[in-house]
């Protein structure tokens, strides 16, 4: 039976303006009106790899008219000597025959403003499904959340000695764990050699455990996990963690930082939220984000909920969903507690918004 203090449901995957994905997930923000040499101009993008192994990328636009899309194996050297696809402001393309790869990256080049680079938000390991950029997000004021500096990930105790070597070629250099003792003890990260491992106990106890609650109904799930996501916020070991894990993100000697917990779907989903809050994403993109979850833990989820007794099925789905109201009950903790959550960052956390906009923001 899978760790009751973990994490959450439900994909929100909507077509239309406004609503954004880079990678895979969603993300929204203004719409300038003009787009400047220096400004970029892309107001929604996405990047999905298909099961047959072609990339579906769509982006939307602010006064562009012609959009070339170059590939390369390597983020920070995109040629472009032959565009793999081109269209207008607001399109949707499908690029084939790429070949084999860790990951492919896309360059969206407008006819005016800065280019954007984009790749599938999911790694794609078997192993860890929930392993995914946490970047390529769109801020409200128009920046972008780099790519490939920092992931997310559900546990790494089972990844292959592929899935391992693959990190390695990320550029993975530090793992920090937000579980307890005994979950790390029991599942071992399996990271790259010399990647440095950071134990950041977010729950403060030795062992997992359901704080008190039984899971005969769904409510008393939800209530469970309602209170869990209270304590990320509030509790001194979890402060404690989440300051040790900006403060990595946020600095270079570090990068690029892997984070994850058992599902990676909780204590994880709320350090993505802190982070990209942080940033300046707006909140509903923060949800989708953290939504996420659901469609990558689907499968797994879904075996873990046939193995339990009928009886508790209820109560068992709710801890293993992610629920807008779960991460709602963090930020609302976050007021009741700190007031805004600048003050939660400065005074609960001590970290710097500053420095990580200054970190992680292009455009």
């Amino acid at each position: 039976m899978r760790n009751f203090n973990e994490e959450r449901r439900r994909f929100l995957m909507t077509a239309g303006a406004g609503v954004l994905a880079v990678g895979g997930g969603l993300a929204t923000g203004a719409s300038p009106a003009h787009a400047t040499s220096r400004q970029i101009p892309f107001l929604a993008a996405t990047v999905e790899r298909t099961a047959a192994g072609d990339f579906t990328i769509s982006w939307k636009s602010a006064g562009v008219r012609r959009v070339e899309v170059y590939a390369s194996k390597d983020q920070n050297r995109v040629a472009r000597h032959r565009a793999v696809a081109h269209a207008g402001g607001t399109a949707t393309v499908t690029v084939r025959g790429l070949g084999d790869a860790d990951r492919w990256w896309f360059e969206l080049v407008p006819d005016r403003g800065r280019s954007l680079t984009l790749a599938d938000r999911s790694l794609h390991l078997a192993a860890a499904p929930n392993f995914r950029d946490g970047g390529g997000y769109r801020t409200a004021d128009g920046h972008w959340v780099r790519m490939g500096v920092f992931y997310r990930s559900n546990s790494l105790a089972t990844l292959t000695d592929a899935d391992v070597a693959k990190l390695k070629r990320l550029g993975i250099r530090t793992g920090i764990d937000f579980r307890t003792d005994s979950e790390a003890a029991a599942g071992p990260d399996r990271l790259p050699a010399g990647t440095k491992y950071v134990f950041a106990n977010v729950a403060g106890t030795t062992t997992p455990g359901t704080g008190g609650y039984s899971l005969d109904t769904e409510a008393n799930g939800v209530a469970m996990m309602v209170a869990g996501e209270k304590g990320m916020v509030s509790s001194d070991s979890a402060r404690k963690a989440y300051r040790t894990f900006l403060t990595a993100v946020a600095d270079p000697r570090a990068a690029n930082v892997l984070y994850h917990c058992t599902a990676g779907k909780d204590r994880t989903g709320w350090a993505s939220a802190a982070l990209l809050t942080a940033l300046g994403v707006p909140r509903a993109t923060v949800f989708e984000d953290y939504l996420l979850s659901n469609t990558y833990l689907a499968a797994s989820n879904a075996a873990a909920l046939a193995a339990v007794p009928e009886s508790i099925r209820p109560g068992y789905k709710a801890v293993l969903d992610v629920r807008s109201e779960y991460l709602q009950s963090g930020f609302d903790e976050v007021a009741a507690k700190f007031g805004t959550f600048d003050r939660y960052l400065r005074d609960g956390l001590g970290v710097s918004a500053r420095q990580l906009r200054a970190r992680l923001l292009v455009g």
